[in-house]
Order: structure tokens, then C-alpha cells, then sequence
């Protein structure tokens, strides 16, 4: 469903329609909503598909979508307005501002600046602490920010790249204590409200009944695909909170493209969100991220030259033209927006399945339009991806069948591994046993309940109720010499589980 744009389409994307179409049936996503910017003027903005499967809503321009990651723009962005207000300094020190903030580490702690927070260079490991909101938990924002202080670090402050949401976290505190406002308060009248962002709202529960809203779908068992129940993130919106649409996201697009000019008021005189001082930081590589190869060779031509990341944002290069982007994850729903500041080009691409390939293969086809590329048939390319990615899980799963022991048995009776387990930054996980079987459950994460399969000696497949999570995992009790559980460690089970179930860096312990 095509909205009128108020700049001509280009030749080469004549058929763009068509192909958004394809893409959708190819990597099998119910919706996309798409709108792409041109030196300030609206090419198109536009849906394909439905907003949920079985249902004969359309998706529009309109239809608000989970723009998850996507939002720490605007955390990035509503931090620089308070900095352009004098009310912070980029290089405060965090203690300065939340003074009982506190890593594993004293260093990191006393060094951790307001920059920091944005750049992913703390020296935690991907995804580290993400089970403390993902899937929703019941702690609190100011909790999961406290939990920090026992968050393992893994690498050198400032040395590595390393994709983190828990510090975005505390980013919206500090927002919160410097403006006396709430973050979702904070962006809707500081950002969103300016811009006449009305299809835009800082979290799910702002969503009323009659919303225009696409509904998530997930592979059930990496198989069927089905609608989702929605999350929230009220403990870290500022890292995923934000529910958008590509109209609204449009006029996003085009303030960053403006450098963070909004208008004129009556007298002429400039109107900005942020500086263009800020928009150039923000901007700014500051975390290097290594290039490696792609997955296939037919993605070869989108392999970039330099990759990092600044504040909040991505930097990177596509065919000698700079490029700011991020991508966003989130149970059903994943989404990318592109900008290209050389040549005032802006590309958002909004899905309502967790298909990465479906909104890159949309974009690099709308790059590639703006950049007199050769026709490539991205769609192929991203598909190839997807299925040696596939290939790669199911032979990974197939080498844990083979190494397991199928003649063994656990070393104790079930009742005997029953009990409450505690991890340091996480809290209580419990292993219950009831009619010879047990079942796991944590105790702030209702969605991770589920029940244990004894797979291999003292290691049990745990396999989650939810069948959409996508995220059983290993489980294995390590006995010491006394015949008594000692430690439990998680891992994974499948190479395609998001790398928020970061199970392997629990250190569950039983409590006595």
C-alpha cells in the first residue's frame, strides 16, 4: 500500500514495489513498511503485506512498528540536548551524575564517562546482563543498573568492540536525573513532540487499543511461523523501548540528515533539536570494529572498508560513500535505518518477523539505486546467507547429538538437583522436581520456565514453555568431590539463538 510521496521516484526503483513484495514472501514476513528520503523530500513511504498473519489489516505508512536498538539514537540524541544546554559534559564521569554507579571493576567504574555509555567499548561482552530485561523481567531500571557492579568484564576498558544494551540503561538515568523527567517523558516532549513525531511512542504500553500496530511473528521451534505476545522494555527503553512508523521515522531521517535543524520560528531565526557540534559526534567512529569476511561470497559487495560505532549509532562505508546506520532486534519484529549524509539519502526499512536478511536485502537495493550500482539481485544474495547460516546451526546441533553419551544417566536422583540457584548479577533461578521430571524456572523472567531433559551424564537440555523464544539451552550441574552440586553452568543450544539469552555467563550457585 503505497502512500504519495512528495518527490519523484527514480528510475531504478520502478519496480521497487514489486521487489519489497518479494522480499517479504522470500524470508517469509507477513509486513514491512518502507520510506526512503531524498535532500529533504519524501521519495516514498509505503506497506507491504499484512500486520498480522490470518488478519486483512494492511500495513501503511503508518503502522507503528518495534524499532528495539533503533532507539538508542534517540537516547544518544536527548543526552545531546542536555548537553547543549550546558546541563552535562559528553566526558562527565557517570559517578559524577549517578553517584552509586558501580562496575565489577574500580577503574571502569571511576573512568566510565557519559560517552562511554554510548560506544559499547566498557569491556563487557556481548549482550552482557541482557537477561536482566530480555525476555521482560520484574526488575526495575534503577535495579538492573545496580546489578551492573556484578556483571563480569571481559576485555580492557576502551580496548574492544563488544555490543552491550545494559549501559543504554543507564544512559536513560541519567537523562532521568539531569532533566527531572522520565526517559519516555523526556524524548516524547524533547524530541518527539518538536518534530510531529505522532505515530511515535516510547514504549509498548504507551500503545492504545486502536493504534495502527504490527503484530511480531517468530518461527515457533525455528519452524512455524506465528504471531507473538508484544514486549516492553520499561527497565531499558532507552536501549529498545521505541515503537515508531516509517512516516514518523521519515522526519527523523530527515533532522539527522539537516544536522539537527527542525525549521525556523517566526523570525526567522534556526531551529534545532541538537547541535551541529553534537550531530558531528555523534556521528564520530569511536569504537573500531573489526571487517571480516561475509557469510557468503555473493555478499561480497557489501564487505565495507571501515566499521565502528559512535554514539548510538553505527559508521561505516558502502561503494566510497560514508554510511550512519543501526539495526534493531526484538521478539517478532527487526528493522534497520540507513542514513547516507553525502548524499542526503535516508532508507527505513520496518518488519514485522525476525527476518535481518528481509530489511537488508530492501535496503541495500534502495543504496544501490541512489548509487548508480549494478543491478544486483540482493534478495538471492541475502538468501544464500540465510541458508548456509541455517546449515551452519543444524551441523552444529547434529555434532552436540553425536558427542552425546545416550547411555549415560545423571549421577543423582532428580530430586537431589531440585533447588534454588543464585547468580550473582541475575538473582534466583529454581529447579523444581515433581512426578520424576524437572522443571527451571527464573524467578524474574516469566517467559524462561520450561522443562529439563536429561541429555548427557549432569547435563540436562532445558526446553522453555514459550516455544517462540528460540532459546533452550544446556544445562549442566558440576559436582564436587563430596558427590554435591557445586555450580551450574548455561549455554545455548543452537547457533541462531539471539545472543540476548546470554545463559553462558551465569555462575549459578545453590543457596544453602
Amino acid at each position: 500500500m503505497a502512500t504519495q510521496a512528495s518527490a519523484t521516484r527514480p528510475a531504478q526503483l520502478a519496480d521497487f514495489d514489486a521487489y519489497v513484495d518479494n522480499v517479504r514472501k522470500t524470508f517469509d514476513v507477513p509486513g514491512i513498511g518502507v520510506a526512503i528520503i531524498k535532500d529533504g523530500q519524501v521519495v516514498l513511504e509505503q506497506g507491504s503485506g499484512v500486520r498480522k498473519l490470518g488478519s486483512p489489516a494492511l500495513v501503511d505508512a503508518h503502522t507503528m512498528f518495534a524499532i528495539a536498538s533503533n532507539t538508542k539514537a534517540f537516547t544518544a540524541a536527548a543526552l545531546s540536548i542536555l548537553a547543549d544546554e550546558k546541563k552535562i559534559d559528553m566526558s562527565d564521569r557517570v559517578v559524577d551524575r549517578l553517584p552509586w554507579f558501580q562496575m565489577s571493576d574500580p577503574y571502569v567504574t571511576r573512568e566510565m564517562r557519559i560517552r562511554d555509555l554510548l560506544a559499547h567499548r566498557s569491556g563487557l561482552s556481548l549482550g552482557a546482563g541482557d537477561l536482566l530485561y530480555w525476555p521482560a523481567t520484574s526488575y526495575s531500571t534503577k535495579e538492573v543498573a545496580e546489578r551492573l557492579r556484578y556483571v563480569p568484564i571481559t576485555n580492557s576498558f576502551r580496548s574492544a568492540y563488544a555490543y552491550d544494551n545494559i549501559l543504554f540503561a543507564v544512559a536513560g538515568l541519567v537523562i532521568e536525573k539531569v532533566s527531572g523527567q522520565s526517559w519516555s517523558d523526556f524524548v516524547s516532549s524533547r524530541i518527539f513532540q518538536p518534530l510531529g513525531m505522532t505515530e511515535t511512542k516510547p514504549n509498548f504500553h504507551s500503545i492504545k487499543g486502536d493504534d495502527d500496530v504490527a503484530v511480531g511473528h517468530a518461527k515457533f521451534n525455528f519452524k512455524e511461523l506465528k504471531p507473538v505476545e508484544p514486549m516492553a522494555w520499561d527497565n531499558n527503553s532507552g536501549a529498545g523501548g521505541i515503537y515508531s512508523s516509517v512516516h514518523d521515522l521519515a522526519i527523523w531521517m530527515r533532522v539527522q540528515l539537516d544536522g539537527g535543524v527542525i525549521g525556523k520560528d517566526a523570525q526567522g531565526k534556526e531551529k534545532r533539536l541538537f547541535s551541529a557540534e553534537r550531530q558531528k559526534e555523534m556521528w564520530s567512529l569511536l569504537t573500531p570494529i573489526p571487517v571480516n569476511d561475509p557469510v557468503v561470497p555473493e555478499l561480497a559487495a557489501a564487505k565495507p572498508n571501515f566499521s565502528g560505532y559512535g554514539e548510538g549509532w553505527f559508521v561505516s562505508d558502502y561503494r566510497g560513500h560514508k554510511l550512519v546506520w543501526h539495526t534493531g532486534g526484538w521478539p517478532g519484529q527487526v528493522s534497520r535505518v540507513t542514513l547516507v549524509p553525502d548524499l542526503k539519502l535516508g532508507v527505513v526499512v520496518l518488519t514485522n518477523a525476525e527476518s535481518g536478511a528481509a530489511f537488508q536485502a530492501v535496503t541495500m537495493r534502495a543504496l544501490d539505486a541512489y548509487m548508480d550500482a549494478p543491478k544486483k539481485d540482493w534478495t538471492a544474495a541475502y538468501d544464500t546467507a540465510v541458508k548456509k547460516t541455517e546449515g551452519n546451526a543444524d551441523e552444529g546441533w547434529k555434532k552436540h547429538v553425536e558427542a552425546r553419551d545416550k547411555s549415560s544417566k545423571p549421577s543423582l536422583a532428580l530430586a537431589k538437583y531440585a533447588g534454588t540457584y543464585r547468580d550473582p548479577w541475575y538473582g534466583d533461578v529454581q529447579v523444581a522436581e515433581k512426578g520424576g521430571k524437572l522443571r527451571m524456572t527464573f524467578s524474574k523472567t516469566a517467559q524462561l520456565t520450561g522443562a529439563m531433559e536429561p541429555w548427557s551424564h549432569d547435563t540436562f537440555l532445558v526446553k522453555w514453555d514459550d516455544r517462540s523464544l528460540n532459546g533452550d539451552a544446556f544445562v549442566t550441574f558440576n559436582l564436587g568431590v563430596d558427590g554435591n552440586i557445586r555450580e551450574v553452568r548455561m549455554e545455548p543450544a543452537s547457533s541462531l539463538t539471539d545472543f540476548s539469552f546470554d545463559f553462558q555467563d551465569l555462575r549459578l550457585t545453590p543457596v544453602k
